[in-house]
C-alpha cells in the first residue's frame, strides 16, 4: 500500500460476467484485512470526472460493505457500470463541467487530446487510497500500466470475452461466453434444420479468434478467425459441402467479428471510441451473401454477441473470479504491486502489467487450429492444460 489506507476497485470497458463476484471478492477479503474498500463507478470516467469539491461525488464514488456486496455475485454486469474513457485521451469536448481551466492548462495536450494522469493519481490520493484494483481488457489495463509507471500501486485483473490480454491463457467472462455460445448454436440448429439454410455466427473477436476457435470446438463447428484470412470459395465448397451430407440438410460456422477473407478487409465505421476502436462492419451480414452467392443455397446470419456478454457468469468463471480477486489482496498483502493475476499453463500466477505496445494475446495456428478445414485441432492434446492452453 502506498500512503492511503484503502483499496480502490473499478471495472472498466465491456461488461462481462464475472465481475461482480470479483468485486465482492475484494470487500470480504479486504474486510478481514481490516482495510476499507472505495468502489469508482463508470471505470476511469470515476478518477477523471470526479468533483474534488464534493465531499463525497455519489455519481462516481461509493464505498464497498459486506452489506452491500452480500448479494452481488448472483448477477451479471458490473455494479460499479463501466466506460471506455482512457485518461489519456480526453478530448476537449469530455472535459469535465467543474474543471477550472487553469488546471486544464497544467496538463499534457497534443493538441487533440490531453492527458489527464495527473488528476486520476490527484483524485485517488484523494479518496486515500493506496492500492487500485483494476478490472478490465487490454484498453483498461493498458491505462493500468501507464499509472503504474507513474508510481502508483496497482493490480489488475483481466477481463474479457475475446480472452486476448497477453500474459494470461484465462480472462473472466471467457468460459460464459463459450458456454452462452454453445447454448444459442445448438437452439438455432432447429431453424437452420427447418429452413434447410447455411448459418453464419457471428462472434466476439475484434483481433483475436479464440471465442470463435472454443465455441466452434464444442460445437463440431467450423470458425473463421482474424489471425487467418479465408477464401471465401474453399470456405463456401466446404458449407456446401456439409449440409449435403448432413441428413438434415444445414451447416453453420462460426465467425469472429474481426474475420477477414484473402485479399479484402471488411471496413469499419462510426467514430474512433478514446482506444482508438471504431465498429467493425457485420462480418456475418456480409459473409452471408457471399456464401450464398457462391452456392445458391439460403444463408442465415445470427449476431451472437450481446446475448454472451449478459447475465449471471458460468461456474468456471465465478470460480476463477473469486480465485482471481484473492490472489489480488494476497499480492496487496504481501506488498507486491504492478502486477495482473493470471493463469499460465493451467495454474494461476501473476505477471507483469501488460503494455498498450504488446497488442491483444492470438491464438497459436498452427498448434490450435485446422487451417485446410476451418476447424479447431482436436488432436495433439496430450500434455496440453485441462482448459484454454498457450499463454
Amino acid at each position: 500500500m502506498a500512503g492511503g489506507k484503502k483499496i480502490g476497485i473499478l471495472t472498466g470497458g465491456g461488461d462481462v460476467p464475472g465481475l461482480n463476484p470479483v468485486i465482492k471478492s475484494v470487500v470480504y477479503r479486504a474486510s478481514e484485512m481490516g482495510k476499507e474498500v472505495t468502489g469508482i463507478r463508470k471505470g476511469w470516467e470515476g478518477l477523471t470526472h470526479m468533483n474534488p469539491a464534493l465531499e463525497t461525488d455519489a455519481l462516481y464514488i461509493r464505498p464497498l460493505t459486506r452489506e452491500n456486496t452480500r448479494t452481488i455475485d448472483r448477477s451479471g454486469g458490473t455494479v460499479l457500470h463501466t466506460s471506455r474513457t482512457n485518461p489519456r485521451r480526453i478530448s476537449q469536448s469530455k472535459l469535465p463541467e467543474h474543471m477550472a481551466r487553469g488546471r486544464v492548462e497544467k496538463l499534457a495536450f497534443d493538441g487533440k487530446y490531453y492527458d489527464f494522469t495527473p488528476i486520476v493519481i490527484e483524485n485517488l490520493e484523494r479518496l486515500d487510497v493506496g492500492c487500485l484494483v483494476v478490472i478490465g481488457g487490454d484498453d483498461t489495463l493498458g491505462f493500468a500500466s501507464a499509472l503504474s509507471a507513474a508510481g502508483y500501486p496497482v493490480i489488475a485483473v483481466p477481463k474479457t470475452m475475446d480472452n486476448d490480454v497477453p500474459g494470461t491463457e484465462y480472462c473472466i467472462g471467457f468460459s460464459t461466453a463459450i458456454t452462452r455460445a454453445k447454448e444459442l448454436v445448438t437452439r438455432q440448429r432447429t431453424t437452420l434444420g427447418s429452413h434447410e439454410r447455411i448459418g453464419i455466427f457471428r462472434i466476439f473477436g475484434r483481433d483475436s479468434g479464440f471465442t470463435a476457435l472454443y465455441t466452434a470446438y464444442v460445437t463440431s463447428a467450423r470458425c473463421l478467425i482474424p489471425e487467418y484470412p479465408f477464401d471465401l470459395d474453399r470456405i463456401s465448397a466446404l458449407l456446401l459441402e456439409d449440409k449435403q451430407r448432413n441428413p438434415s440438410n444445414y451447416s453453420l460456422v462460426v465467425v469472429s467479428e474481426g474475420a477477414v477473407w484473402q485479399n479484402q478487409q471488411v471496413g469499419d465505421f462510426g467514430e474512433t471510441d478514446a482506444y482508438g476502436h471504431r465498429k467493425k462492419v457485420d462480418i456475418g451480414h456480409a459473409l452471408a451473401e457471399e456464401v450464398k452467392r457462391r452456392t445458391g443455397e439460403e444463408t442465415m446470419s445470427s449476431d451472437l454477441t450481446y446475448d454472451l456478454r449478459s447475465g449471471e457468469p458460468d461456474s468456471i468463471d465465478q470460480l476463477v473470479a473469486i480465485t482471481f480477486a484473492n490472489i489480488a489482496l494476497d499480492l496487496i498483502r504481501d506488498g507486491i504491486i504492478g502486477r495482473m493475476v493470471a493463469v499460465q499453463n493451467g495454474c494461476y500466477t501473476h505477471t507483469p502489467l501488460p503494455t498498450a505496445s504488446l497488442g491483444p494475446r492470438k491464438v497459436d495456428v498452427a498448434a490450435l487450429y485446422n487451417a485446410e478445414r476451418y476447424r479447431p485441432n482436436y488432436s495433439r492434446k496430450l500434455g496440453a492444460p485441462l482448459l484454454f492452453g498457450g499463454a
